[in-house]
This record gives structure tokens, C-alpha cells and sequence, in this order.
């Protein structure tokens, strides 16, 4: 049984739920536990999308930097890569996810929550990499994932500056996708994912690895793994039963299967 991060199974939503008060730091141990539920959230048919929350008070804020102090670059060379890999296990779910942030999301925290499709913050969020003053970079996502999300320029920004922003600069420069009173994080971002409980779960994530994997190549090649993709779903029920719903009765009715 984990002891810090859990997954609970709600009407086809799966939370992961961070829970290692009062700040949810990432130990090892914590790191272990979110890549176990990330990995479960995968294998069960009964989720079908997935929200990543911290709490109401904070989304996590960073990596156990007492647990780090003491670690010297041999210590820490065989360590660097399963950090990234923790952190980036929800980026490897097949299915919609989201981050509903609230309070501080630094460092891991802030890779978590890039590792999703979609984040959700707080009106009093604060969020950031300020892995520079410690006379580090981040080491689970931060360089890359924020690069590709708002672009080199800005995530040079804060993670030269190691500076926090607050939710509606997150906002403005593509940090996150939208912001609410702090109160309603976890219902607006349950809400986005309810939307696919009964969608195409195959057609979804084909979806998301086009799109993600696309990122990675050249266009021409995105566009072949595009294609692949689309033919393949012409072997699935659900490419059926949407298409035979749109000819008799129109767009937006059918009922998918998942399968």
C-alpha cells in the first residue's frame, strides 16, 4: 500500500492524490508512489481520465531537498534518470490528464503538473522551477516539458530567474489552461475529465500520442505517424459505432464502448 500518493476511482475519473503534508515534497519514496499510481491508472479499464491533485492548500511544492543535501554527483548519477521517469510516468498515462493546482506548485511539484495535458490553478497558486538557487536545474522534466509548453524564450525566464508566477501570468504566457477560486480547483478540473468517461478511449489515445510523439520529430514524420494512426483506428468498435450514430442520427450521440 502507498503511504503518500493514492489512487481513487470515482464514475470513471481517477485521482492521484498527493498526500504528504504539509508541503507534499517529493522523497524518493513519494516519487516511487507516483509512478506506481500513474503506471495503475494505466492498466485500469474503469479510468478512463485522470486528475493529479495536491490538496486545497497546496499542489506540491518541489523535490525533499533534505533528503538531496547530503547526496554528492556520484550519489546522485544513478539516482537522476529514475527521478525523471517518476515524473514523467503521467506524461506516459494513455488517457486525458489534468493538474488541479492549488497553492504552490515548484519544482517536482511544477514538472508534475507539466507531465499532464492540461493543468487547472487556483486564483492563489504560485508556481515555478526555483531549482537555481539551490545551484541546480530541474531534473524531472522542468527543461524540456516547459520549453516545449510556452516556448525557450519564457522557460528560460523562470527557470534562470528561479522566480514564482502567480495564476494569472501562468495564465497569460500558457503555464496553465485556466484559473478559478482556489475552492473550486478539483471540481473544474474533474469536470474536464468527466467530459471522456464515455468517449473513444482508443480514438483518445491514438489522439495523444500523435500529438505528443509529433512534437518530438519533423513535421513530414508527424504527419506519417498521424496516418498510422487514423488507419488503425478503422479496426476498432468505437470507429463503428461513431460513424454509423453520425449516418442515422447526426454528430455528438453515440455511445462508445472504449474498445
Amino acid at each position: 500500500m502507498s503511504e503518500f500518493v493514492r489512487l481513487e476511482v470515482d464514475g470513471g475519473v481517477g485521482t492521484i492524490r498527493l498526500d504528504r503534508p504539509p508541503m507534499n515534497a517529493f522523497s524518493r519514496q513519494v516519487q516511487e508512489e507516483l509512478k506506481a499510481s500513474a503506471e495503475e491508472a494505466t492498466r485500469r479499464a474503469d479510468v478512463r481520465a485522470v486528475v493529479v491533485y495536491g490538496g486545497e492548500k497546496v499542489f506540491a511544492a518541489g523535490a525533499d531537498v533534505k533528503e538531496m543535501a547530503g547526496m554528492s554527483m556520484a550519489d546522485m548519477a544513478p539516482v537522476a534518470r529514475r527521478l525523471s521517469a517518476c515524473f514523467g510516468a503521467l506524461s506516459e498515462i494513455p488517457k486525458p490528464t489534468v493538474a488541479a493546482i492549488t497553492g504552490y506548485a515548484l519544482g517536482g511539484g511544477m514538472e508534475v503538473a507539466l507531465g499532464c495535458d492540461r493543468r487547472v490553478c487556483g486564483d492563489n497558486a504560485k508556481l515555478g522551477q526555483p531549482e537555481i538557487l539551490l545551484g541546480i536545474i530541474p531534473g524531472g522534466g522542468g527543461t524540456q516539458r516547459m520549453a516545449r509548453l510556452i516556448g525557450p524564450s519564457r522557460a528560460k525566464d523562470l527557470i534562470f530567474t528561479g522566480r514564482m508566477v502567480d495564476a494569472q501570468e501562468a495564465l497569460a504566457i500558457g503555464l496553465v489552461d485556466q484559473v478559478v477560486p482556489a475552492d473550486e480547483v478539483y471540481s473544474a478540473a474533474r469536470s474536464w475529465a468527466e467530459q471522456f468517461v464515455d468517449g473513444p478511449a482508443m480514438a483518445l489515445a491514438a489522439a495523444k500520442k500523435a500529438i505528443d510523439g509529433g512534437l518530438d520529430v519533423d513535421l513530414r514524420t508527424g504527419l506519417d505517424l498521424e496516418a498510422e494512426f487514423f488507419a488503425a483506428l478503422f479496426a476498432t468498435e468505437d470507429r463503428q459505432t461513431g460513424m454509423t450514430s453520425f449516418v442515422e442520427n447526426g454528430p455528438g450521440k453515440a455511445k462508445f464502448s472504449g474498445r
